[in-house]
């Protein structure tokens, strides 16, 4: 019987899902914002059963300014039919986010972009976020690299073939392509973009000097990523901040 406690009804599941669209449809705002979008391009989704196949993703050639929690296409992996439907999503984001939610286990919630720094420093023969500071220092070792790019990812091999050269990192960085992170909610999802954009953002200054680098030792940055990683609370506070901004200027996005 006590496991009978812990059981979700299909009223708290329904609860859940519309707090998981409220939180994705924040983060597409956001990255509005930020300036991170491209037209009506890119794409952000984020896992709602237990086994990630079922997510919710945005929809087809909408600008992530008016995208709104309601709005959100919920797609499953699984269904090789998702391409017939008429609100069918993009099929670049079919093919990456939903072979991703298939195979990844990380992939709960995930966000591809091409913000302005990282697909700068994503263009460079060498595209490594070198630790230079402490942004950057967050993403030693921790980042894996797509160097293989060979145009628009339209087939479910090419989304197979970035799920396994993600592996167990959370970051990927497309080299002559954009970024991708991957958590386990879109507020870790968020805060990691963020700082991952600040990071090729100081790097990108950094290298625009001319001057040489002064790149941290690999015991001081491994050091710095860790103390990163043991700070549970910050990004959750974040991404709580950024929201109670919305709602003040506009919170339409949880409509």
């Amino acid at each position: 019987m006590g496991n009978l406690a812990t059981l979700k009804t299909a009223k708290t599941l329904e609860t859940d899902e519309w707090q998981l669209r409220v939180d994705l449809a924040a983060a597409f705002r956001l990255a509005a914002r930020y300036d991170w979008h491209e037209a009506v391009a890119n794409h952000l989704s984020l896992a709602v059963s237990a086994d990630g196949k079922k997510f919710l993703m945005n929809p087809r050639w909408k600008h992530f300014s008016r995208i709104k929690a309601s709005e959100l296409l919920l797609l499953d992996s699984d269904d090789p039919s998702t391409m017939d439907r008429p609100d069918a999503p993009d099929l670049t984001a079919w093919c990456i986010h939903g072979r991703m939610h298939a195979n990844v286990p990380q992939a709960r919630c995930i966000i591809h972009l091409h913000p302005t720094y990282a697909t700068a420093v994503a263009s460079l023969a060498n595209p490594e976020i070198l630790p230079i500071d402490q942004n950057t220092a967050r993403f030693y070792n921790r980042v894996a690299f797509d160097m293989d790019y060979g145009g628009m990812a339209n087939t479910s091999e090419e989304g197979d073939r970035l799920g396994r050269l993600l592996g167990n990192k959370q970051m990927m960085m497309m080299g002559n392509h954009g970024m991708l992170v991957c958590a386990e909610t879109v507020a870790e999802a968020f805060d990691l973009t963020y700082y991952f954009e600040r990071a090729c953002r100081n790097l990108v200054l950094a290298y625009s000097t001319g001057q040489k680098l002064h790149v941290m030792s690999p015991a001081v940055a491994e050091k710095t990523a860790q103390e990163w990683e043991a700070d549970r609370d910050q990004f959750k506070s974040h991404f709580a901040e950024m929201k109670e901004i919305l709602d003040a200027e506009d919170p339409s996005y949880a409509d």
